[in-house]
């Protein structure tokens, strides 16, 4: 069993996962594919031989998220991303938007990567999130844009 699903064990049974603060979640936050994604990420784990690498964490819960890439092609418009995966601890909304997104921009040209927007995140993720869970559920993009920053 990895992390992901031991704090999804956690969360399901109530426990303290961590959090600094307690939030109280609507049942419409945990639609069954959000709890889907979180006990079982899509792209979760290491990426050997990744083009970049980027951490980020959201100080306010403790999340925590690392992105690898693989970038592949030569000339800026050919550039692709090939291959993503990701590692990292946080609630269920940080760690199902990473596997979310890691599924959405796979394949894609960097360009358009670059150009996901915070709204077609939430998006993905089809439920209504609260400002206090917006970080969460944008820290995935936000570390994917920094690695292509680098």
């Amino acid at each position: 069993m990895n992390e992901v699903q031991k704090m999804a064990e956690k969360q399901e049974a109530g426990m303290n996962t961590g959090l600094q603060e307690e939030v109280h979640f609507s049942d419409d936050l945990y639609r069954e594919h959000i709890l889907d994604h979180f006990k079982n990420p899509r792209n979760f784990g290491e990426l050997a031989n990744c083009t970049l690498r980027h951490k980020e964490q959201n100080p306010l819960c403790g999340d925590e998220m690392e992105i690898m890439l693989k970038i592949d092609g030569q000339q800026a418009q050919e550039k692709k991303l090939v291959d993503i995966r990701f590692q990292g601890q946080g609630c269920a909304i940080s760690m199902a938007a990473a596997s979310l997104l890691s599924e959405h921009i796979k394949g894609k040209s960097i360009e358009d990567v670059k150009n996901v927007q915070p709204e077609e995140m939430l998006g993905l993720l089809g439920v209504q999130v609260g400002v206090v869970r917006r970080k969460c559920a944008l820290l995935a993009l936000k570390t994917v844009h920094k690695a292509l920053e680098e």
